[in-house]
């Protein structure tokens, strides 16, 4: 029986046109996978008669508790938090290199870069998430048909961002000085994608990872997944943007080009094999270079905020407001998408009457799981910024010392990111659903990046603040 469901619905998904109306997008994926469940009911029952411990069961998002949420999402919290500590310590050293004091536009590049684990990494953290909850990664065959669709699409991704990226930085750079230099533009050009191509392979590689024993030991891949992602990204972006910048030369940097585009079409072919990503290859576009190009603005804050001496200090605290920020928000996304995909499955209409706005109060006070995960995530802010901020001030990193004054005005600026985040996720991916648009695809992308303008600004405002009051040390670090 699995066998003659499996193929009928390959034969259903073959016959589909490639061009899917909007409207039913939500549909034809919820389709699949009630799909998907009912061949997971087959598979158990099959197996009820050697082993009734075997039938994947998927967690269901009602029954988590405020304290099973906190505990799941802590460790990979912090873990994704120092991760972006040692990504601002990075920063902290390599703005002083030659390459980012003569080509001040790389700064440009740092949040849109950092940024694609947002757009990339933990968009398919969201999707493979989503998918593992609903038993569409319970077979080898299924699971290694997913995984390999959507490595190839996050390197097409990843090369078109990159390139465009590099655009953004040089007319960003060049629209201020009126001044355009070709050797500049093909640096940022030959950096950025080839940044962008080895950092979302990497990190594309561990995300996998992490779902797969996510799902072994039996913990919710949404609680960890996405902070996972984040852990090592800002860190393995950054030094790679840091040394890839400062190795190239003028005649490298048109080859290396060519030659990450020249990949592109085999990605592309491969991302066309899996139906999930086919449909992602042709409609997702759309929100990751628009969250490039707000992360750009957030970089063009950053830019000429560090390029100040008397601001030298914001470089170090840019990822990792930035990055706790992305990463709560990316977490609430992803639970609140799953929840819907969850929840609609049994649903003969997948498009139920629209919901009003949500309030803030609803949000973060209401009495279902979301609004729980949300003050749970809430609360995490301040205690992780706070041992984030000693951790810094431990290694002796930055410019700034953590004055009383200082350490009000970060958290203030930090605690408002994430209300802002929290309440747009929960008027977003819902707005989505009812749209037809699937959440996992382009809720994330979005969030992260008016996470890295909001951070950014933020935290640039903090700066120009405690430099009116009186607050203007920054021999600290030198």
């Amino acid at each position: 029986r699995s066998g003659m469901v499996t193929k009928q619905r390959l034969d259903q998904e073959n016959e589909r046109p490639d061009m899917v109306v909007l409207d039913c997008r939500a549909n034809a994926k919820g389709q699949r996978e009630e799909d998907a469940l009912l061949e997971n009911a087959s598979q158990s029952n099959e197996s009820d008669d050697t082993s009734t411990d075997q039938s994947p069961v998927p967690p269901a998002p009602l029954k988590e508790t405020s304290f099973s949420i906190g505990l799941q999402v802590l460790f990979p919290f912090l873990l994704a938090g120092f991760g972006t500590v040692a990504a601002g310590m990075v920063l902290d050293i390599v703005q002083h290199w030659t390459v980012f004091t003569e080509v001040t536009e790389v700064f440009i590049l740092v949040p849109a870069l950092l940024g694609l684990k947002g757009n990339l990494e933990m968009t398919l953290a969201s999707r493979l998430s989503t998918a593992a909850n609903i038993g569409q990664m319970d077979t080898a065959k299924d699971m290694w048909k997913m995984i390999m669709g959507n490595l190839a699409l996050i390197q097409v991704q990843a090369t078109v961002v990159g390139f465009l990226a590099s655009i953004a930085a040089v007319i960003f750079g060049w629209i201020p000085e009126g001044n355009f230099k070709m050797g500049h533009a093909v640096l940022l050009c030959a950096s950025s994608v080839a940044t962008a191509f080895i950092a979302s392979l990497l990190l594309g590689l561990i995300m996998i990872g992490v779902i797969i024993a996510s799902r072994k030991v039996g913990i919710n891949p949404d609680n960890v997944a996405t902070p996972i992602a984040a852990s090592l990204g800002d860190l393995i972006t950054l030094a790679l943007l840091a040394g890839i910048s400062t190795e190239f030369n003028d005649y490298a940097n048109p080859m290396v080009c060519a030659f990450f585009v020249a990949l592109t079409p085999i990605w592309v072919l491969i991302a066309r094999r899996t139906p999930s990503t086919r449909e992602v290859l042709y409609s997702g576009w759309e929100p990751v270079i628009i969250a490039m190009a707000i992360s750009s603005v957030g970089g063009l804050i950053l830019d000429k905020t560090v390029s100040n001496p008397n601001f030298a200090g914001m470089a170090v605290f840019t990822p990792v407001i930035n990055g706790v920020g992305g990463n709560l928000v990316a977490v609430q996304a992803s639970r609140i998408s799953t929840y819907l995909h969850m929840n609609a499955l049994p649903i003969a209409e997948p498009n139920p009457a629209p919901r009003k706005c949500p309030t803030p109060w609803s949000t973060f006070f209401g009495s279902g799981v979301n609004a729980r995960s949300a003050r749970v995530l809430f609360l995490l802010v301040a205690p992780g910024h706070l041992v984030f901020l000693y951790t810094i001030n431990s290694m002796q990193g930055g410019h700034t010392t953590l004055t009383s004054v200082f350490i009000a005005f970060y958290l203030a600026a930090a605690l408002l990111q994430v209300v802002i985040l929290l309440y747009l996720a929960d008027w977003m991916v819902n707005w989505m659903w009812h749209r037809g648009m699937d959440p996992d695809n382009f809720s994330i992308p979005y969030l992260t990046a008016l996470g890295d303008l909001l951070g950014t600004g933020f935290l640039a405002l903090c700066f120009h603040i405690l430099w009116l009051i009186g607050d203007r040390d920054t021999d600290v670090g030198d």
